[in-house]
């Protein structure tokens, strides 16, 4: 069983500049429906796979911190997908989701969200205040001290 993470930043932002800070050595190639994609495989480095993609008039929803909607429709975007085996999750894809959360955050402004397994929402930047959701994950899976306000 896969395990996935999400971050989204909204914006005008090239795939090649968020490549650069969280899969330097991504592929160019096409999703299903044609459109550019940027990919690597980084299982033995990181625990996951990561895609990049982008697109128009997105639409995101998660639930929130007390069982709530959220809902996030950015009008231009970039997706990064992050793919990973169960067996890897807490000693590798976790601590590395989140440094490649944290470099990306740190290097750009957009407004921004992380998404575990595209239903619960861990993360959001909105006018760049950032906040932490699901409190007891972030204990859980010892990350408080990541990703800090920048």
């Amino acid at each position: 069983m896969a395990v996935e993470f999400q971050l989204m930043l909204a914006g005008e932002i090239t795939l090649d500049e968020v490549a650069f800070l969280a899969a330097p050595n991504a592929v160019e190639t096409r999703t299903a429906s044609g459109n550019r994609m940027l990919t690597s495989a980084l299982n033995e480095e990181c625990g996951f796979v990561v895609d990049i993609t982008g697109g128009t008039h997105g639409y995101y929803e998660a639930e929130d911190d007390d069982g709530s909607l959220w809902v996030w429709e950015p009008e231009t975007y970039v997706d990064i997908g992050f793919y990973m085996r169960k067996d890897v999750l807490a000693d590798k894809g976790i601590p590395n989701v989140l440094a490649t959360t944290a470099r990306v955050l740190s290097e750009r402004t957009e407004d921004a969200a992380l998404m575990f397994n595209y239903d619960l929402l861990l993360l959001t930047r909105v006018a760049g205040s950032l906040r932490k959701h699901r409190p007891t994950w972030w204990s859980h899976h010892d990350a408080d001290g990541t990703i800090v306000r920048p």
